[in-house]
């Protein structure tokens, strides 16, 4: 439901705040007072075609901002795709610039001008001047009449789910037969093809992490084997020319013991010597380098290497080896067994599809009947909206099966006695067809609606107990919903729940539009002027009390 309208610098109207309410609203003026100025703010809101003559003269800058209240299950993609955070409220504003460009916002977020469409189609159906009546698109009427089934019979939600469901199922069955026949077109060249990279990888028969744990074995062997020529370095620094170390100190050490004086100055040398020497041959016989077993780290390698190409060759990581073959396995098996799959394959087709079109016949005659219930309450309203010459009916013809069933649905009317029927967009006009949306939009907007309705030129070409007929099926249809209507009507406007005014003035040279809700002896004389014109007499007056409804 739309709760307020922002608007800055539209045409005449400098600045306007209105608020709304559920229910129906009505707003009502003198000719040229800008009522069409305020459907124009509106629907650049809702996404409508920029026009820089919509900028007020003398400015840079319009905008529009639009609130709404009430977010239908519909809106809820729209916004999630867009990242578009929302909590039962959306504002969505416009601006537009004096050369034209325009951007927009919801709740705050940028959106394209065609998001900005999607999302106020979802919430306003505007029916007269303006030309995106949800009606008038042949797409909807399917889902138009399936809601209006729905709302008489519930059992037909659990036809619709039942429909969806088995043709999914049949849909997916169709699929897996097409995939299976593609894969055996090509299985001639393909059979060798798989057979030698499954007994390649069988061969291989990689384990999950193998890779990771060759790769540290041969890591560690190598760092062994580097080890080993260090040592053997080492050693023979001991062993400078061939001559061990420790050896040479002993040799030093027996020469110093033969030394005649005593005692033996240099005895503690010796000994330190002696012990020394022993020290270095201890370390000397503790520097054994291990030996590495150079087959086992080649078998290493070999394996390592050979897994790696493995994993290069089917483009996949070397412990996603184990599933790859797996896979292949599984097509190589049905290409084998494929005489016995595709019969089973064929025969799930077929009995899916005997389910679906079972499914879809039975929609197809809730539809049916459906329909005729539909054109006969259509036609129950139009003699007392002037339109008893028109007639109306509901063409359910044969189309693509798909989720929504075999049915292409598409509402047909004739205005005139003799004419032939023709679909909707096409047999009607201005006033004319916004009485037919009204009498439409009355029978099929359910009791949960959340839509709001905007009409204009409603009343073109009716007065009295048609206008009155008019009125009480607005008043009607903004029970559930709400609805705002322009209106040149007494009779109409006598059954508004809120009634606006709108007025032209001069202010400081300038000409401005406003905007006021009234009530009251200010509802009863605006209703009064628009029976008798400028001078408003005691007859309208009278008159004017017996229309106001509300």
């Amino acid at each position: 439901m739309l709760t307020s309208l922002n608007i800055s610098n539209i045409v005449l109207i400098e600045k306007l705040n209105l608020s709304f309410g559920s229910g129906l609203n009505i707003l009502t003026g003198e000719t040229g007072a800008g009522k069409s100025i305020l459907l124009d703010a509106l629907a650049l809101a809702l996404g409508a075609r920029s026009d820089a003559g919509l900028v007020r003269h003398g400015c840079d800058t319009a905008s529009v901002i639009a609130e709404f209240d009430t977010i239908n299950e519909n809106l809820h993609e729209i916004l999630d795709a867009n990242g578009i955070d929302y909590d039962d409220v959306l504002i969505m504003r416009r601006t537009l610039n004096s050369d034209g460009k325009s951007r927009a916002w919801v709740n705050d977020i940028p959106v394209s001008i065609k998001t900005l469409k999607q999302i106020g189609d979802e919430l306003v159906e505007i029916h007269g001047q303006f030309t995106n009546h949800t009606l008038l698109n042949p797409a909807t009427h399917r889902n138009a009449l399936d809601n209006f089934a729905t709302a008489y019979d519930s059992s037909n939600i659990k036809l619709l789910e039942d429909v969806k469901k088995s043709y999914e199922k049949y849909h997916n069955a169709e699929k897996r037969l097409k995939e299976l026949n593609e894969m055996l077109e090509k299985s001639a060249s393909e059979r060798d093809f798989l057979q030698h990279n499954v007994s390649e990888l069988q061969s291989l028969n990689v384990r999950i992490g193998e890779e990771e744990e060759l790769s540290n074995k041969r890591t560690m062997m190598m760092n062994a084997e580097k080890d080993a020529a260090i040592l053997t370095d080492a050693i023979n620094a001991l062993n400078p020319r061939g001559e061990s170390l420790d050896g040479q100190i002993f040799s030093v050490a027996h020469i110093l013991q033969k030394i005649k004086t005593e005692p033996n100055p240099y005895q503690e040398q010796i000994d330190l010597l002696y012990e020394t020497a022993q020290t270095i041959s201890d370390i000397i016989s503790e520097l054994k380098p291990n030996e590495v077993d150079v087959d086992n780290l080649d078998a290493i390698e070999e394996r390592l290497f050979a897994i790696r190409a493995a994993a290069r060759k089917h483009r996949v990581s070397a412990d996603e080896l184990p599933q790859k073959l797996e896979l292949m396995t599984a097509q190589l098996n049905a290409i084998d067994n494929s005489d016995a799959e595709l019969k089973k394959l064929k025969t799930d087709v077929v009995q899916k599809e005997s389910i679906f079109k079972g499914n879809a016949k039975k929609l197809t005659l809730s539809r049916q009947k459906a329909a005729e219930e539909l054109r006969n309450r259509i036609l129950s309203e139009l003699p007392d909206l002037k339109l008893g010459q028109a007639d109306f009916k509901i063409e359910i013809t044969p189309s693509t099966p798909s989720s929504a069933g075999c049915d292409d649905v598409l509402f047909m009317i004739k205005t005139n006695p003799g004419m032939p029927f023709a679909p909707l967009h096409k047999a009607a006009s201005g006033g004319e067809l916004a009485r037919l949306m009204l009498a439409m939009r009355v029978v099929l907007t359910s009791s949960d609606s959340s839509h709001t309705f905007i009409f204009d030129e409603v009343d073109t070409g009716i007065s009295g107990a048609t206008a009155s007929a008019v009125g009480l099926r607005l008043n009607k249809l903004a029970k559930n919903s709400q609805a705002l209507v322009i209106t040149h009507s007494a009779q109409v406007a006598g059954f508004a729940d809120r009634h606006f005014k709108i007025e032209k003035s001069v202010v400081s040279d300038k000409t401005v539009t406003r905007i006021s809700e009234i009530t009251g002896e200010n509802r009863l004389n605006e209703i009064a002027r628009i029976i008798s014109g400028a001078e408003i007499t005691p007859e309208a007056l009278a008159t004017a009390r017996t229309l106001i409804k509300v």
